[in-house]
């Protein structure tokens, strides 16, 4: 029921711009949501267990979990924590959702804006021991807001979503599963012409598993919002990916 958590923003992160596209993708799904009614909300998402409550919940407790970041605080207390926060704020009705998701966006919001370029260039921690530098946390952010957007199953799926972020989650995503020892080793032909490997290191006269598709498709495919539908393999079947 995650986004990935590890893996970076990448070498090219503009916290500035991104943090600029994070609040387009903040206002989409708002103004997306505003069209709901409590009964929607009580609805199952995309997410197995999860109602279109929990899906918000999570995203505006993960918002005051970056600001913990940011000050050097634990991301989380704890897992169990984090879990029950997210069980407790789910049931609550559609005005109350929308008013903490907007506040608690426009909280992480102000820590980033305060933020110098020396400290964007600082490290920090994440959960489960995860490091990578400030910069990088206004795009984990909106691969957040853009997946779970999806997640939501209200009209917005993979291909609405901007091309720029397509573009660059699926190298996200390359980098995610690189050297990753359960995933044998791929090469990912988008069919823009771009040639993206992925997986674990190829063995002596091993061949990697060609995968060819759009990006939209890669990045369903890469993040388990589908099964890879769109998507040709050289083998016999698309290669197995763990969970996220």
């Amino acid at each position: 029921m995650t986004v990935p958590a590890a893996g970076s923003a990448g070498p090219t992160a503009d916290p500035v711009a991104d943090t600029a596209a994070l609040r387009e993708s903040t206002d989409r799904l708002l103004t997306a949501l505003r069209k709901l009614d409590d009964a929607a909300l009580a609805a199952p998402s995309k997410l197995p267990g999860w109602t279109r409550g929990h899906v918000l919940a999570h995203l505006a407790r993960n918002a005051d979990a970056l600001v913990n970041v940011l000050a050097g605080r634990p991301m989380y207390l704890s897992a169990e924590a984090r879990e029950a926060d997210i069980e407790r704020d789910a049931p609550r009705p559609l005005a109350a959702q929308l008013e903490d998701l907007r506040t608690s966006a426009a909280r992480l919001d102000e820590a980033m804006a305060r933020l110098t370029g020396e400290q964007w260039g600082a490290t920090v921690e994440l959960r489960n021991g995860v490091t990578d530098l400030a910069s990088s946390l206004p795009f984990r952010r909106r691969i957040e807001v853009e997946l779970h957007h999806v997640d939501l199953g209200i009209g917005y799926g993979l291909e609405d979503m901007p091309a720029s972020f397509t573009d660059r989650e699926l190298e996200n995503m390359a980098r995610r599963f690189a050297g990753h020892p359960e995933v044998e080793p791929v090469e990912m032909r988008v069919e823009d012409g771009r040639v993206l490997r992925t997986g674990r290191e190829a063995g002596q006269g091993e061949k990697a598993v060609t995968v060819a598709g759009s990006p939209t498709a890669l990045v369903g495919w890469l993040t388990g919002r589908t099964d890879g539908t769109g998507l040709t393999a050289s083998g016999a079947v698309l290669p197995a990916l763990p969970p996220l």
